[in-house]
């Protein structure tokens, strides 16, 4: 399998940087094939200046990021959720990087759109302080209804694989470490 891991997380010596380090190693240990981006490493303006009217120049790292999506046969995102929603510069990310054409082409007769990156599954694996149970509650678990259904499926993007790690600042480094071994555990051997 072609996997494609992204850290969401602007810092790569984070908790969520290990478990996308953890993640992308012990795939490669399985036989897969792994690229790697992570977007405080990454150089573009996250801002979409004039919206969707016009199409800004991709940056040569948004350029990279979207060789890696069509390349892959698995997008896995690694993110923290702060204020209830995904850092900032995941959002931006997702803005620059899956515009109509590329993800996605709505149809000119109709409310419908092509689903362009068809053919993919998705892992979200999120980190929160919040328990769980706030995040649905509370949030309504705004960031998933944000990045599985809103970007991932709407592009085509399914089946999309969750992991959410809460009560972040209650966990231990051991607690920590369960938590990147269960994750690794999970990815399938190539050969099985």
């Amino acid at each position: 399998m072609k996997i494609f891991v992204l850290l969401g997380h602007p810092d790569s010596s984070s908790f969520n940087g290990q478990i996308v380090d953890a993640y992308s190693t012990n795939a490669q240990k399985k036989g897969h094939e792994v690229r790697i981006q992570k977007l405080g490493e990454m150089q573009f303006d996250s801002i979409l200046w004039k919206g969707y009217k016009v199409v800004q120049d991709l940056e040569p790292d948004l350029k990279k990021a979207q060789e890696n999506i069509v390349w892959c046969n698995k997008w896995v995102v690694v993110y923290p959720i702060w204020w209830g929603a995904v850092p900032a510069l995941l959002k931006g990310f997702f803005d620059r990087t899956l515009y109509s054409g590329f993800a996605y082409k709505y149809h000119e007769k109709d409310p419908l759109w092509d689903k362009l990156l068809k053919g993919r599954s998705g892992e979200i694996i999120t980190t929160c302080d919040a328990p769980k149970y706030w995040i649905r509650w509370m949030y309504g678990n705004s960031d998933l209804k944000s990045v599985k259904r809103a970007t991932m499926q709407f592009c085509g993007i399914s089946p999309v694989k969750v992991t959410r790690i809460s009560r972040m600042k209650y966990l231990n480094e051991t607690q920590r470490q369960r938590w990147i071994s269960k994750i690794i555990n999970q990815i399938p051997s190539t050969t099985s």
